[in-house]
């Protein structure tokens, strides 16, 4: 009996449902926003092309 009703609460719980999809799209959406306002920044774009300008310009 235990083993009958551990597999159907383990079914029941086995997937998110659309409401926990959508909490999780918002904080991925969000935090996608939050990382493209960083590296768009000034002060880090400019160490960005610093960075790529130092690497196409080294010694090889």
């Amino acid at each position: 009996m235990r083993a009958v009703s551990a597999g159907i609460r383990a079914r029941r719980e086995a997937g998110m449902v659309t409401s926990e999809y959508a909490m999780g799209l918002i904080a991925a959406v969000g935090f996608a926003a939050l990382l493209y306002e960083v590296l768009t920044s000034g002060q880090v774009r400019g160490e960005l092309q610093d960075i790529v300008g130092r690497a196409l310009h080294g010694p090889f």
